[in-house]
């Protein structure tokens, strides 16, 4: 894909947050109305492929391959590397949460815990608008506007730190009150252990935000040099796309137990 100007960056990111908003309303009205499972992973699929090409960029790992040259001391030869590290460690880190994800379906099979549906659609839509500020913040560096990038930054910190305040501080306990609780049955057990890996991920994501907006102030990313941004954006998106699937797999798929 053709390096994009600042405009159109925008403009792409700004469309694929709306048809990743589209989705998930679409998502919760097909659980509500229809319950139908087949459509529901469809969804999900889609919205994560959006994530991942146009947020994360997964198609960067076969075009640096094929423009990379034989100088190991490039810049480009060492992205290279990194970026491809960075992947097989989400891609092993991936094995953790789809064992997680087949440990719920194997215990509930179509079944799930009644917790507070539009509480989940809230903490969702938190977490999909700091992928687009995310997004927002990467495209600032990529182009040399600071002052965007740590603003973008500042405010994808602020999001991720709400979703995590949201799951931990007003979900758990609103779960509990219900008797949905790690010792009381499976679903308990489940849910808090899925909620609590990602909500830990989320939380280690925003150590690395933390890291990089701190960078960015003392002026050690530049246009051309900005490793550090790309590997914090990616891993923040992960945790969205993790997300994108433990969604309706606690909140919308299955009938209540």
């Amino acid at each position: 894909m053709a390096h994009l100007n600042k405009s159109d960056a925008l403009r792409q990111g700004i469309i694929i947050f709306v048809f990743l908003a589209v989705l998930t309303a679409l998502e919760f009205f097909i659980a509500v109305t229809l319950e139908a499972v087949a459509l529901l992973v469809v969804v999900a699929l889609v919205k994560a492929g959006l994530v991942l090409y146009y947020y994360m960029h997964i198609y960067k790992l076969s075009q640096e391959a094929d423009d990379e040259d034989e100088d190991r001391h490039s810049l480009a030869y060492k992205t290279a590397t990194n970026r491809l590290g960075l992947w097989l460690f989400l891609l092993s880190d991936s094995f953790v949460f789809g064992g997680l994800a087949v440990a719920r379906f194997n215990l509930l099979g179509l079944t799930r815990p009644e917790l507070n549906q539009l509480l989940g659609l809230a903490v969702t839509s938190v977490l999909l608008l700091s992928s687009f500020s995310m997004n927002r913040a990467e495209v600032s560096m990529e182009h040399g506007d600071r002052k965007n990038f740590l603003l973008f930054t500042v405010l994808t910190f602020l999001l991720g730190a709400g979703f995590v305040a949201g799951v931990v501080f007003v979900e758990w306990p609103t779960a509990i009150a219900e008797g949905v609780t790690p010792s009381a049955n499976a679903a308990g057990a489940i849910f808090f252990m899925m909620t609590g890996m990602h909500a830990f991920h989320v939380l280690t994501g925003l150590i690395f935000l933390f890291v990089i907006w701190n960078n960015g102030r003392r002026g050690v990313y530049t246009q051309e040099k900005h490793w550090g941004v790309e590997a914090a954006t990616v891993y923040w998106h992960f945790v969205d796309v993790v997300w994108i699937f433990f969604y309706p797999a606690l909140y919308l798929i299955g009938k209540l137990i």
